[in-house]
């Protein structure tokens, strides 16, 4: 048996790598080489902690494809070293991240923890250092000398939760994340309780692969009393769109309207993939139980089932940069691959 877990910490950017200068009363990156000197709680953790961080950290405002793959690859590069990962980001995008590294790592064995803060590491009130320590604690937990959690999650205000079941869904209070239609994977209070029954079951035989194509020709289109055509169909005319998820009413209801149903059809027949998601936080499309889905399902258009907006966006990029046959597409996609739907 290791006598120390080996974790690395992956700083991309975002609030929780800022400290307050007292002197200018401003933010300034926080050093993350001199960590356990700021944070000496470290110490009574069972683990040796290595840290790497984006050459220039960045807002998760800005967060992009490529700056998804530099993180699968700085988690490929280690994986054999390390024994687990926590990945600080942002918390704006940190959903769209964690989700799009579900996908991207296959045959994942070891925790990918994202994790971050509202408030700064420095600050008085902040809840950077509990989110840290605990995402770090997580990350090293073991079961018969093996890791115990191998999938990507995402820990946030006592609370870890599947990655892909996440959305953010306050921008002020503490307890920012929610996953609404899959419950949490373990919660912190007193004692530290994994709720095994949760995770999804690792795979050591199969080893790690990193998928590094992701197409970012695709795109959202929230539906609102009064859409127009012509708003309609500027979208689907994007150069180059490859697929479009429409965030649908409720159960995964649209309008009737003759012009709408035109649309999809002509879009299908180009071969864009249309995807029905509901814009309601939580719950599940389910094409077919009112009149204003029936034709949508007649038409082929693909049931997002209960996937987050975030997961479903990152699939499809996923799927399409894997050139997943238009023939297969349906039923890849309507299939969970990493936890992402039930």
């Amino acid at each position: 048996m290791k006598d120390k877990i080996n974790i690395l910490l992956i700083y991309t950017g975002g609030t929780i790598g800022m400290v307050k200068d007292y002197d200018s009363d401003s933010l300034k990156p926080f050093n993350f080489r001199k960590l356990e000197k700021h944070i000496p709680e470290l110490n009574q953790l069972d683990c040796r902690i290595d840290s790497v961080s984006f050459e220039k950290p960045i807002d998760s405002s800005n967060m992009n494809a490529n700056h998804w793959l530099n993180i699968a690859e700085l988690i490929e590069s280690h994986y054999e070293t390390h024994d687990g990962f926590v990945v600080l980001h942002g918390s704006d995008t940190m959903s769209y991240t964690a989700s799009a590294l579900s996908f991207m790592l296959e045959n994942l064995s070891k925790p990918v923890i994202f994790t971050g803060s509202q408030l700064p590491i420095g600050d008085l009130r902040t809840d950077a250092k509990e989110n840290l320590i605990t995402a770090i604690q997580i990350a090293s937990l073991r079961k018969k000398d093996a890791p115990l959690i191998g999938e990507v999650c995402l820990y946030f205000e006592y609370k870890l939760y599947r990655a892909n079941r996440t959305t953010k869904i306050n921008a002020e209070h503490f307890q920012a994340f929610a996953s609404l239609n899959y419950p949490a994977l373990a919660e912190s209070g007193v004692h530290l309780n994994v709720f095994e029954e949760n995770l999804l079951k690792i795979n050591n035989r199969k080893k790690l692969k990193v998928h590094k194509q992701m197409d970012s020709n695709v795109a959202i289109l929230k539906l609102f009393p009064g859409i127009t055509e012509a708003l309609f169909r500027s979208v689907l005319n994007t150069l180059n769109l490859k697929a479009l998820i429409i965030e649908t009413y409720g159960a995964g209801n649209a309008p009737t309207e003759k012009w709408l149903f035109s649309e999809l059809k002509y879009a299908l027949e180009k071969g864009i993939h249309i995807i029905n998601v509901t814009q309601c936080s939580g719950g599940s499309v389910n094409m077919g139980q009112y009149e204003t889905s029936q034709q949508l399902k007649k038409l082929g258009v693909i049931d997002g089932k209960n996937s987050t907006t975030e997961a479903a966006i990152t699939k499809l990029m996923y799927l399409i940069g894997n050139k997943v046959s238009s023939k297969l597409f349906k039923t890849v996609f309507e299939t969970s691959l990493r936890g992402e739907m039930n």
